[in-house]
């Protein structure tokens, strides 16, 4: 945790695109924590608010565009090959699938606050086809709400320190 602290606090905005889009895409970056000391930091004014919301919801969104252009330029075969040195075991896969289909693009929104399928959701919405444009509408509805809640609870726990 120290790491990322030592980003945020030396590389600031850029830091923050840059560890969510890695996390979103399936590296082992702790996301909901590192949303919630970007919160904190807003609380201290270390950061901005606003340029805290707009790093991370590009940051989040761009990470999700890269995984559903992978996901739809080389399909599921990716996935099997790759996917257990990021977490994205195949069983997964299928259960996002089937998740996929019975809520469509709602599950990119929700999908966002559940750890594992948040990744995924991107991958299987490539895999499928989805529409760009639709895809993009859905992530960037769940990125804007993922984000503003994430960083709302840092900055709540900020209140609640001083």
């Amino acid at each position: 945790m120290e790491l990322v602290e030592y980003y945020i606090i030396n590389y600031g905005y850029m830091a923050i695109f840059i560890l969510l889009a890695l996390g979103i895409v399936g590296l082992p970056v702790p996301d909901e924590v590192i949303m919630t000391i970007i919160g904190y930091y807003t609380h201290t004014e270390a950061l901005s608010y606003q340029m805290a919301m707009i790093a991370s919801f590009l940051g989040a969104v761009i990470g999700m565009l890269i995984s559903y252009t992978i996901g739809r330029k080389f399909g599921r075969n990716v996935i099997k090959k790759y996917g257990k040195w990021f977490g994205l075991k195949e069983s997964r896969l299928n259960k996002v699938e089937l998740w996929m289909k019975k809520y469509g693009a709602f599950a990119l929104v929700f999908g966002y606050f559940i750890p594992g399928v948040r990744h995924i959701t991107c991958y299987v919405s490539g895999i499928g086809k989805m529409n760009v444009k639709i895809y993009l509408l859905f992530a960037s509805l769940g990125a804007f709400s993922w984000c503003g809640t994430f960083i709302l609870i840092g900055r709540y726990i900020g209140v609640i320190g001083t």
